[in-house]
């Protein structure tokens, strides 16, 4: 059990995370600043560099954080679901998205939305996200022997594809051919798209039930993909 002085380190390392995003939420990426989190905080900018060393650090634990929260939630949600039930698993997946997009929305800008200023990720990336990508290509790959011939396979290549997207691709799905790993990135883009639009307020001129538009778009998805 953490004595008090590591429980009282966690609780400071939260709230400077939770102001991080509400500043952002008010200001956009270049609002969040060590500086005017210790302001926010009532603490010196010395007493908060004892807890991040740069923005920088605090930005990349921030995305590691959120990506791990999200991606935590969607696989909960597609476990909720029986492992035959390809359609089923892709639509709690992709509904799961929605529901913690709309619930976290600085969380969700942070990580697909608007890019830091001047802020430079680690060269390793984020493991939540390799994780959400693995994860996505899986989900197709248990809908491929039924989309496959729905599908325009459209000449591509393993060399289309990141190396180590296609080293993790080839090692856990040896019989998944690069065609399939283009639809895991179209239907990322459909499950997407519609939350995006609807997380930025770009919908709300449009309609007043973005939730039928997106159950819509998901339905059409499982069509396409002959999971019907």
């Amino acid at each position: 059990m953490p004595n008090r002085r590591a429980r009282l380190r966690a609780e400071t390392s939260a709230e400077i995370k939770a102001i991080a995003l509400k500043l952002m939420a008010v200001g956009g990426p270049d609002a969040i600043s060590l500086r005017a989190i210790a302001r926010e905080m009532g603490m010196t900018a010395n007493a908060i560099y004892g807890y991040y060393a740069t923005r920088d650090d605090l930005i990349t634990t921030l995305v590691n954080d959120v990506y791990a929260d999200l991606v935590r939630r969607l696989e909960a949600a597609r476990d909720a679901r029986p492992a035959g039930d390809a359609a089923g698993r892709i639509v709690a997946w992709a509904e799961g998205l929605r529901t913690w997009a709309l619930a976290n929305p600085e969380g969700f800008r942070l990580i697909y939305g608007d890019p830091v200023p001047g802020y430079q990720p680690p060269e390793e990336g984020v493991e939540a996200e390799r994780r959400a990508c693995a994860a996505l290509v899986s989900l197709v790959a248990d809908a491929w022997p039924k989309a496959e011939r729905r599908q325009s396979h459209g000449g591509h290549e393993w060399s289309d594809f990141d190396p180590h997207v296609v080293e993790t691709v080839r090692a856990e799905h040896p019989d998944l051919p690069p065609a399939a790993v283009a639809l895991s990135l179209r239907v990322w883009g459909r499950m997407h798209g519609l939350v995006a639009l609807e997380v930025y307020g770009h919908l709300r001129a449009q309609t007043r039930e973005p939730g039928k538009v997106y159950r819509a778009e998901l339905t059409d998805l499982i069509s396409s993909l002959d999971l019907t």
